[in-house]
């Protein structure tokens, strides 16, 4: 089962978390500046891509932050634990767990 199907902003939320955490790479990234414009006419929002999913979502400014610090928290308990983490699973693992669709 595609986990995008029929909900491609859940993507869009997963990036937002990946951009937080600072493990968007360039070429999402860029990607994400291209559509800004039919995100813009979309949602009927102006402003980046970033801008356009934080209203929408209705979350606040202070959300990145907190996002970065449980990432940040997470990883310093899986490396004393000798584990690794995926950013994109924590990304999607965050938005099951607080966005629940």
């Amino acid at each position: 089962m595609d986990r995008y199907a029929g909900k491609p902003f859940l993507r869009l939320v997963e990036c937002y978390v990946l951009e937080a955490i600072g493990q968007l790479d360039e070429a999402q990234r860029d990607s994400l500046r291209e559509m800004e414009p039919k995100l813009r006419n979309l949602y009927g929002v102006q402003g980046s891509w970033i801008e356009i999913v934080s209203s929408q979502m209705e979350f606040p400014p202070s959300l990145p932050a907190q996002i970065k610090e449980i990432w940040e928290k997470g990883l310093v308990r899986a490396t004393e634990q000798g584990m690794q983490v995926d950013p994109n699973e924590f990304a999607m693992a965050f938005v099951d767990k607080n966005f629940p669709a």
